[in-house]
């Protein structure tokens, strides 16, 4: 993309609280905007991380204390405008954070450009609950989601939906940040559940149970893209994912540029319905048995691979926010099907093989060697220091428990919304024991 086609005039802040150091989508970021020529301003801590060494960050700037409150990140905002002195375009690349701007709006205006969002839209799509009842609003289809009122009806609801089943923390963005819980995982067993649902206080939102989609080959799915002033999705593109980090449920280490009709048609008619304005990421779960696609996460921010969907004129989504919110045209591209989007560290076998229809690199670049290098380093330091862990669960034997519970039940909804589980009958709210 020419630099020409961008108001260069013009900062970008990049803004997130999640302290992970191999963030890759950061990385992109800042390489996306630096490349054209704009001036990138970085609130995050990247102590330690390689996204510090790239030589497209203008300035970084102190992040807010880990778990700050939505204020406190819009103090922080408004601290580095003070310093910048000038209208910029702000980006938040972790759900916090762009909860955090949807709270502040009013406030954060008249120092930073900002989509015209409407109300408190990003925080409602981002809670995990609030998402099943969108998609029943919808009527874009998500498996049937549960949210118990107790560890033992968590266990009901566990046996209700069938054994695996999955579970999510509403509000992943206030899990403690030194705290082992994870955003999402596969329950085997209604004990599991309960005990899960007896660290909500510690979780700080509310647990949900919802029925596990089998993940496979061609099953997994992803949309990005950009809403601009009118309302037209520009940029951005359906992928498919190929390999997962962890497997099975995590998040993209290989993924492909994919035509994907009905991914793209259900990806319009949320944000369209929804009157949302800004960058989205959306996961989608294709059912084996029914073909459906299931929108399992909206992401109201760039997904970590969204340099995968870079067009033939160079637009990827966080250029065309800048480009929209600047008042620039956006550059009609063509998509480029076929192309990759590889993390060297989570899929290095990816990285060497031949890529006919292109690809790029989460870390390495030839414009912007260091941080790749630095990644490598860092990850061989991680690797040694997982490495105990990981062999002696490699040697431990399961004990005599029921977390390899084999499928109990599996229930069927004729509508995707959450229900409660007080709503179970009384056969269905057994005791698993």
């Amino acid at each position: 993309m020419s630099v020409s086609l961008l108001d260069t005039r013009v900062p970008a802040v990049l803004v997130r609280t999640d302290r992970n150091p191999f963030h890759h989508g950061t990385l992109g970021a800042v390489r996306s905007l630096g490349r054209a020529g704009v001036d990138v301003h970085l609130i995050a801590d990247v102590d330690g991380s390689p996204v510090r060494r790239s030589r497209f960050v203008r300035q970084l700037h102190p992040p807010p204390l880990p778990g700050a409150a939505s204020a406190d990140i819009a103090h922080a905002l408004l601290r580095v405008a003070s310093q910048i002195a000038r209208p910029a375009v702000l980006i938040p690349l972790d759900d916090a954070s762009a909860v955090a701007v949807g709270r502040a709006r009013a406030e954060l205006a008249p120092a930073f450009l900002l989509p015209q969002q409407p109300g408190p839209l990003a925080e409602r799509v981002a809670d995990k609950a609030e998402l099943a009842a969108v998609c029943a609003a919808v009527g874009v289809p998500h498996p049937l989601t549960l949210i118990p009122d107790s560890a033992t009806e968590a266990a009901a609801v566990a046996w209700h939906l069938g054994l695996p089943a999955v579970a999510k923390w509403s509000r992943p963005w206030l899990l403690p940040a030194d705290s082992d819980l994870r955003s999402t995982v596969v329950v085997r067993s209604a004990r599991q559940a309960r005990e899960l649902y007896l660290r909500t206080e510690e979780a700080g939102s509310r647990l949900l149970l919802q029925a596990f989609l089998p993940p496979g080959p061609d099953l997994d799915w992803f949309c990005h893209g950009y809403v601009d002033r009118t309302g037209t999705v520009r940029g951005g593109g359906p992928g498919r994912k190929l390999h997962a980090w962890p497997r099975g449920a995590g998040l993209t280490a290989v993924g492909h540029w994919t035509p994907n009709a009905s991914v793209w048609a259900l990806s319009e008619r949320v944000v369209g319905e929804l009157g949302y304005r800004g960058i989205f990421d959306l996961d989608f779960r294709r059912c084996a048995t029914t073909g459906d696609y299931h929108l399992l996460d909206f992401n109201p921010r760039p997904g970590a691979q969204f340099r995968l969907f870079t067009d033939t004129a160079g637009l990827d989504v966080v250029r065309a926010q800048h480009l929209d919110l600047t008042h620039r045209p956006l550059p009609e591209g063509a998509p480029r099907p076929g192309r990759a989007f590889v993390v060297e560290n989570y899929a290095p076998l990816s990285a060497l093989r031949p890529a006919p229809a292109g690809r790029e690199l989460a870390w390495h670049a030839p414009d912007d060697l260091a941080p790749g290098w630095a990644m490598w380093a860092l990850w061989a330091r991680h690797a040694a220091r997982r490495l105990p862990t990981r062999l002696r669960r490699l040697c431990e034997r399961p004990g005599p428990d029921d977390t390899q519970a084999r499928v109990v039940r599996q229930a069927v909804a004729d509508t995707p919304q959450p229900l409660t589980a007080g709503s179970l009958a009384d056969d269905e709210k057994a005791n698993s024991y």
